[in-house]
């Protein structure tokens, strides 16, 4: 997602927003006669705020975290989608006037209007994607990321015994710490296995253009790629369609394109969200830096099933990640989070 120097706005082509009454918890509990009794064993109210269709891969892990959670009764959700910059700040302060105890976000493009929202409403927790670390003066602001760098790392140790030709292509959206930190990763992995591999590396400027995104594969391939690291939408149907294999990213394509997606390195949202909920309903919810959560060790991400792939990848390669991805868990090895910019 983007920080707030590469901010971009996004046109707010379809916006979903689903508001629930703000005051039918707070009726309910007064008619009970117990307010705070029964209002500690009600579900968290829950909002977010998305710059992107919640189909995008990052979005979409943090709004099936939030719907899991909703699904075990520890919170109500609710959200919107396709928010620009310029109305973010106006829908969080909806979001905060309606009650809700939690909001979530992705406020790389509008940092400083976040912030100065979370100080307006120091009754309301603020857990948002961010380039940022958290601030002591904002105490109810909390950032966090998709450090997945263990996870891509393991998949390029797959991607590398896997190119026939050791010419990669990868395809990002921005320049920015969130994708150069797993492209890095990517990278470093694909050296354990062909240390001479080349990359040609692209960024299309955009965080949701799939068709950018395959056009920008199909030149990779004419340019002598056989493996893509697909880290936006688009890049896999352009290797599906010249049958070349692609890595994923964020999360799992591979029955989709069986014939082509031979890893991804997915990223569970869950252990960051529920540390979060679990502050809140406690009390103790303060500035903190969540994006640890995302670690291989904290159950933040992980290595895709390889599916049709399964036994296609070579016994001795699948045996160096597992070795990897124990010393990763064990903390014998760490991962190097790698956030400038990938040279081709």
């Amino acid at each position: 997602m983007p920080n707030n120097k590469n901010a971009t706005e996004f046109a707010g082509v379809s916006r979903r927003t689903v508001l629930k009454a703000a005051g039918a918890g707070a009726a309910f509990a007064a008619i009970a006669g117990s307010p705070a009794r029964l209002l500690a064993a009600e579900p968290l109210k829950v909002a977010a705020v998305y710059t992107v269709p919640v189909e995008q891969q990052w979005v979409s892990r943090i709004h099936k975290a939030a719907n899991a959670a909703k699904d075990r009764g520890d919170i109500e959700y609710v959200y919107s989608e396709n928010t620009s910059n310029n109305d973010y700040e106006r829908v969080m302060r909806e979001y905060a006037e309606a009650g809700h105890k939690l909001i979530l976000g992705e406020v790389f493009g509008v940092e400083d209007a976040a912030r100065a929202v979370a100080k307006d409403y120091p009754d309301v927790a603020f857990l948002m994607g961010s380039s940022f670390k958290p601030d002591e003066a904002i105490p109810n602001f909390s950032p966090f990321d998709n450090y997945i760098q263990d996870a891509s790392y393991l998949s390029g140790i797959i991607a590398g015994a896997m190119s026939k030709s050791n010419h990669i292509g990868m395809v990002g959206g921005y320049p920015i710490p969130e994708v150069n930190r797993l492209m890095n990763a990517f990278i470093a992995g694909v050296k354990e296995s062909a240390p001479d591999t080349k990359f040609q590396i692209a960024f299309i400027g955009s965080w949701f253009d799939p068709p950018k995104a395959k056009e920008t594969a199909f030149a990779q391939i004419d340019g002598g790629a056989d493996l893509l690291y697909a880290e936006r939408f688009g890049v896999s149907d352009a290797a599906k369609e010249r049958k070349v294999l692609a890595v994923g990213n964020v999360i799992d394509t591979q029955s989709e394109y069986p014939e082509t997606v031979v890893a991804s390195a997915l990223w569970h949202f869950e252990p960051t969200l529920d540390k979060a909920i679990a502050e809140v309903k406690a009390g103790t919810f303060k500035a903190a830096d969540y994006g640890v959560y995302s670690f291989m060790k904290n159950g933040g991400c992980s290595l895709a099933p390889l599916g049709t792939f399964e036994g296609k990848v070579p016994a001795e390669v699948m045996a160096k990640v597992a070795e990897k991805e124990k010393a990763i868990k064990d903390g014998s090895f760490t991962v190097e989070i790698d956030d400038s910019e990938p040279k081709a």
